[in-house]
């Protein structure tokens, strides 16, 4: 089993509403939905004024090494309006970016995606975009 996630206050409210809209978009995947919704339950709450500084909350920007290449990606975890691969924006509702909400610098996480499943350790994370 995955290690526990902490997450806002805030982030908790605004992705359990996300999870109901997403629910009634058509080509939504259900399973992940169902899994997203799942890390919600087990969530542990932190003050939203005071998350610890290497916590990945939506718009941090954070460094990720795939467990299986060796390779460091970065990226910015943002709600899906807000994702461009092209400048490293990445949905929370992308499979990667489900698993990597609420996780800490040194954290490491798998998730099922399209292609197998992904294995990924939190690299730094490099601090917070203005939204």
């Amino acid at each position: 089993m995955n290690l526990p996630i902490h997450l806002t206050e805030n982030d908790l409210h605004k992705l359990r509403r996300l999870l109901h809209h997403a629910r009634s978009e058509a080509g939504s995947d259900p399973r992940s939905l169902d899994r997203l919704e799942g890390e919600l339950d087990r969530a542990v709450l932190v003050q939203n004024d005071a998350p610890p500084p290497d916590l990945i909350t939506m718009n941090s920007r954070v460094e990720m090494i795939n467990l299986a290449t060796g390779a460091t990606v970065t990226y910015t975890l943002v709600f899906p309006e807000y994702a461009n691969s092209d400048d490293g924006h990445l949905s929370v509702l992308a499979p990667l970016g489900m698993a990597m909400i609420g996780y800490r610098s040194g954290d490491e996480f798998s998730w099922p995606a399209p292609g197998g499943l992904i294995r990924f350790r939190v690299g730094k994370v490099l601090g917070k975009e203005p939204r």
